[in-house]
């Protein structure tokens, strides 16, 4: 287990380029299964996820061409489905969360596919009841496997089009009914379809391969199904949580720092959200530019109430940046209450965030009262484990932040959603060394 070594209260100077979004990537990457001819994709990043994603494509028979690291041209035309029966599959499926929109192109195209329960971070439930719920009103069929604990999805009549109510709006499932309903026979309607600009790229890139989709950024989707997807090349935005990342680092670093190539027209509420923590930035073209906030007030609602930072389907506050979000107020000025909605696991690193000198109270799973300091008092280095993505780079946010150095473990975690994050940081002045135990 990898551990990064972290001398905090170093100020970092230049300018920061983010990569490509990790979670577009793991749909648009298993989207190229619905065609045998070649879909090239820009701007992937070269991050354990999706490194992960590709090995399993391959082992599927994808035929895969790097360019360079970040560009990656996929053809599925001579896809081995016997893989999917095998234990290396189970096992891969298993232990990467993104592997679950591989079932709808397979269902799509092949009409079969194998899905064990994928995994991915542990953050409280994450159910898939949505995507098993589309596809069964599409017209695929579920059969449980005892002995691999595998569902084996079948489509015996083929896929027809439907009106679809989700009962929630969930991202891997909206991308995973759409993948599934492409070839549909007829029309098939998704009401409270997730719209997050991850989701619309993905709609985006199937139109330029010949589906036909109305309603692109919408939550109303109409999708006439065709009879086939030609090859094409797409080109990922940047990762709007790198980007929070970022902006939530330079705060509390006290750092100036200039992230460019934002993709500020698909950030949503984020920039000014980060502002109502009193964070000085500006936006130029598509950079923004944090400039040094020695202390950063947070607003208060017009009635007089506490700032309250919620998680919500876009365009609301993404539950990835909740972490971020709480612990940049530790070091505000005023009272922050955070309500993850979503999950009822993200909030236990606060544990560590209070070792470390934090102001906080753990109301209930969901809802953390964070006490800014103002730096009246500075955190303090610890030693942490990363429990998961988000966590980790909160914590490594802390711990550049706090007097001494810090240790964090597994951080193999951090890994899987961002790429060489010691390397570029350490660039911009700060001290992080990794270790592997």
């Amino acid at each position: 287990m990898s551990s990064f070594i972290v001398e905090g209260g170093r100020r970092l100077k230049g300018t920061l380029t983010p990569m490509g979004a990790k979670n577009e990537a793991l749909e648009v990457i298993c989207a190229t299964l619905l065609t045998p001819e070649k879909v090239t994709i820009h701007n992937i990043p070269d991050i354990a996820d999706i490194r992960n994603l590709i090995s399993l494509l391959a082992d599927l028979g994808v035929k895969i061409v790097t360019t360079d690291n970040h560009t990656i041209t996929f053809q599925a035309d001579d896809i081995n489905l016997d893989y999917l029966n095998s234990y290396d599959y189970r096992v891969k499926v298993r232990s990467l969360r993104g592997s679950v929109m591989i079932a709808g192109p397979l269902i799509a195209r092949f009409g079969k596919a194998i899905l064990p329960k994928p995994g991915g971070d542990r953050i409280g439930r994450r159910r898939l009841d949505t995507h098993f719920m589309g596809w069964k009103s599409l017209g695929a069929e579920f059969n449980f496997n005892q002995e691999h604990k595998t569902y084996e999805i079948s489509t015996p009549n083929g896929l027809k089009g439907v009106y679809l109510l989700l009962d929630e709006a969930s991202v891997t499932g909206t991308a995973n009914i759409i993948m599934a309903s492409v070839f549909a026979a007829g029309e098939t309607v998704i009401y409270n379809a997730a719209c997050e600009p991850y989701i619309q790229q993905l709609c985006r890139m199937l139109v330029k391969m010949g589906a036909k989709i109305e309603g692109i950024g919408s939550n109303l989707l109409r999708i006439k199904g065709v009879e086939y997807l030609k090859g094409t090349s797409h080109s990922l935005l940047p990762d709007m949580i790198e980007v929070g990342s970022f902006i939530g680092m330079a705060a509390m670093t006290q750092s100036d720092i200039t992230l460019k190539n934002a993709g500020i027209g698909d950030l949503g509420i984020i920039p000014e959200s980060f502002k109502r923590l009193g964070i000085n930035m500006r936006i130029e073209n598509d950079n923004i530019i944090i400039d040094q906030n020695d202390i950063y007030e947070v607003e208060s609602f017009m009635d007089g109430s506490i700032m309250t930072f919620a998680d919500a389907p876009w365009p609301g506050l993404s539950p990835d940046l909740l972490s971020i979000f709480l612990v940049v107020a530790t070091q505000a000025r005023g009272s922050v209450l955070i309500h993850q909605k979503m999950f009822e696991s993200r909030l236990f690193f606060v544990d560590k965030l209070i070792d470390m000198g934090a102001s906080i109270i753990l109301c209930d799973p969901h809802r953390a009262a964070v006490i800014g300091s103002g730096r009246f008092n500075f955190l303090r280095a610890t030693n942490m484990v990363s429990p998961d993505i988000r966590a980790g780079i909160a914590m490594l946010i802390a711990a550049m932040s706090a007097k001494g150095t810090s240790v964090i473990q597994n951080i193999g975690q951090i890994d899987r959603g961002y790429e060489r994050i010691d390397e570029r940081l350490n660039s911009l002045g700060a001290n992080i060394i990794r270790t592997a135990e």
